[in-house]
């Protein structure tokens, strides 16, 4: 039988009153953000973790100004609170169901503070038992009065209060993702506001293509971090559930005050009831990673385009304010070896974060198929993998707040080098101009020539097309004087539709606003 968890008490992390309601802590929860936001783990002291492992992107650690900013907490200190939080509901719910003696609930919840326990001694022991469910359960039974010592963890087993726990944790993350991506997504409707008629080379294939504006791709990072927060709000509104089945999802042991017991935990811990206990049932499992793999997905794609835009050769955005003259070390974008850079740090990091979710996602999803009443390694399997996802994603979220908020884009720049390709992103529409008169075929294949011609001989698409009697003349018999070949060849005169674009965008992101703020997505 293993020894006991010794208690400690003197490991209180204050709350950060700036998080959003449904993410701040209070009693019960106090060590839970805490620790987020740099402060001291609750109760990391000890050793090991109590999931598995302490990481150097935990509160302190070496990686942790990276891969853990912002105010997601899924570290130690977080999970141990968040199960502390589903045991407190657990004795509750039996007292409301008439189980458990009168005043056990709060003499639970009193004790249910994670700075009262050792995070270090609990995981450790759960190397004998497989999960840290049962020594914690030791540890808050020794922490209350003898009458209220039956109410603990009655009826439920260990995948009960950490699948609660895991639920709990997703909820507080997504809120604090959210807001951040909420941030995220109002630099990015300023951005596209600002510049829905800046003219840029749009490019694919990274090669130079037909131009667009600035504000439309910034409108298009605005529309993909706005569906990636709806997704993810969705799931927490409606996805994340309570777990309490009992030993092999009966509740057999609470005899006929299993349902009612099961339904009041589920109401003390603000989270919807599933229909059945979901034990090897892991959808919500996988689609609550999916989401959060959505929002890495869109944070992905616009730190990747600004750091191609912040290329020396490119230079049409940089992150943050420009370097001062003192050449301090410490100037953001700094190398260790080369005095004169300035690296896109914001973006670099948001990639560092985002690459990693693709394989988290998959891992949970190959962890789904779980065998019979309860997993044998598959459920075990999850629990680092959600930890790390709701980190790397709070971290990318963070910092995609603060790159797109201080963003400076550079029209003049953008301008250059649509001049320096000198007509040939317009090829498109000179064809389009062409072609009533030659038949869309015989203008391709006239512009298509002129634009090889233009870039062996190093000329202008204007001058190669205006100058040499191979194109002149067939411009000629079309009906083009010079002047209209020119205006065919100006970029801000090749649009389309970016503006409209732009305008339904930010049509989509204030209606999608005022919804948030009237509480049509509250969880």
């Amino acid at each position: 039988m293993p020894a006991p968890v010794i208690p400690r008490g003197d490991f209180g992390v204050a709350t950060p009153a700036n998080l959003p309601a449904e993410t701040r802590c209070s009693g019960a929860n106090a060590a839970q953000t805490g620790a987020a936001r740099g402060g001291p783990a609750a109760g990391a002291r000890g050793g090991g973790g109590i999931i598995g492992r302490m990481t150097d992107s935990e509160p302190g650690g070496l990686f942790s100004a990276l891969f853990g900013r912002g105010g997601v907490a899924a570290g130690d200190a977080a999970w141990l609170q968040a199960m502390l939080d589903a045991e407190a509901a657990l004795a509750r719910a039996l007292e409301r169901a008439g189980v458990a003696p009168v005043g056990a609930g709060a003499a639970v919840t009193e004790a249910a503070r994670a700075d009262r326990f050792d995070a270090g001694q609990i995981g450790a022991q759960a190397a004998l038992t497989g999960n840290p469910v049962p020594a914690l359960v030791r540890a808050l039974t020794g922490q209350v009065p003898d009458f209220a010592r039956p109410a603990v963890h009655q009826g439920a087993t260990s995948q009960d209060i950490l699948d609660t726990a895991a639920m709990l944790l997703a909820r507080r993350a997504a809120g604090v993702i959210e807001a951040d991506l909420a941030a995220a997504a109002a630099a990015a409707a300023r951005l596209a506001a600002e510049h829905s008629g800046t003219v840029m080379a749009g490019r694919t294939l990274l090669q130079q293509a037909v131009p667009v504006s600035f504000g439309l791709v910034a409108a298009g990072w605005l529309t993909a971090i706005d569906e990636a927060r709806a997704r993810l709000a969705a799931v927490r509104r409606d996805r994340l559930a309570a777990q309490l089945g009992g030993a092999a999802g009966t509740l057999a042991s609470l005899g006929p005050a299993g349902p009612e017991v099961a339904r009041s935990f589920a109401a003390e811990l603000g989270l919807p009831p599933p229909v059945v206990p979901w034990h090897t049932d892991r959808l919500r499992v996988i689609e609550l990673a999916a989401a959060l793999a959505g929002v890495c997905a869109a944070l992905g794609k616009l730190a990747r385009d600004i750091t191609l835009l912040a290329q020396s050769e490119v230079g049409e955005v940089t992150e943050g304010d420009p370097p001062d003259d003192s050449a301090r070390q410490d100037q953001p974008g700094g190398s260790s070896a080369m005095p004169h850079k300035r690296n896109p740090v914001a973006a670099v990091v948001i990639l560092g974060c985002t690459r990693r979710a693709p394989g988290l996602l998959a891992g949970l999803a190959a962890a789904a198929e779980q065998e019979h009443q309860r997993a044998a390694g598959a459920w075990h399997a999850e629990w680092e993998p959600l930890a790390d996802l709701l980190r790397l994603t709070g971290s990318a979220a963070s910092w995609s707040a603060s790159l797109l908020a201080g963003l400076h884009v550079d029209a003049g720049r953008m301008a250059a080098n649509l001049d320096a390709a000198r007509g040939l992103p317009m090829a498109e529409h000179l064809t389009a101009v062409l072609a009533p008169a030659l038949g869309r075929l015989a203008a391709h294949d006239l512009v298509a020539r002129a634009s090889r011609r233009a870039v062996e001989s190093d000329r202008a698409l204007a001058d190669v097309l205006l100058q040499t009697p191979e194109f002149a003349g067939p411009i000629r018999l079309a009906g083009l004087t010079p002047i209209q070949v020119v205006d065919a060849l100006e970029p801000s005169a090749y649009l389309g539709a970016a503006v409209a674009f732009v305008a339904a965008a930010l049509a989509a992101y204030h209606q999608s606003a005022a919804h948030h703020q009237s509480g049509g997505q509250a969880g």
